[in-house]
């Protein structure tokens, strides 16, 4: 059995995230020593790997939810972890997407600088007034960020 934090060191994960996944019920409680001291198992351990891993992945808190969820049930069919999990590569691919446009707007601003004065600035322009940009990125910026 492992205290809190030596689950946290071996998952790699801090001891306010481990009570975090307790609360929402993505962890089971903890088991709790007589001096009411949480105690883990292994099979706390890996559970909390899988969802690190996951979240690495970029993978929201209810995809992760439906997964152990799913891997819980070993015989069932892997067709619905299979959505999942191009549902997230979707969503990867479309912020990269995002991202290449905001990256390709950010080096035409830069690239259009003359160095000169913040009078005659590009960049500020750019910023200042939207219409000066290539594309309409105000909606990805957003969903990049958020």
């Amino acid at each position: 059995m492992l205290t809190i934090g030596k689950l946290g060191a071996a998952a790699g994960v801090k001891v306010p995230t481990i009570r975090y996944y307790e609360q929402i019920g993505l962890l089971p409680d903890a088991e709790r020593s007589t001096g009411n001291q949480r105690l883990y198992s292994k099979v706390t351990k890996d559970r909390l790997a899988f969802i690190r891993h996951a979240r690495e992945l970029g993978f929201p808190l209810e995809a992760i939810r439906d997964l152990l969820g799913l891997s819980d049930r070993p015989d069932q069919s892997c067709a619905e972890v299979d959505g999942i999990a191009r549902a997230q590569l979707r969503a990867v691919e479309g912020r990269i997407a995002r991202l290449q446009a905001l990256k390709t707007e950010l080096e035409r601003m830069v690239g259009q600088c003359a160095g000169g004065n913040i009078a005659d600035c590009r960049v500020i322009e750019v910023l200042g007034d939207h219409t000066h940009c290539a594309a309409d990125h105000d909606r990805d910026i957003h969903a990049v960020s958020g």
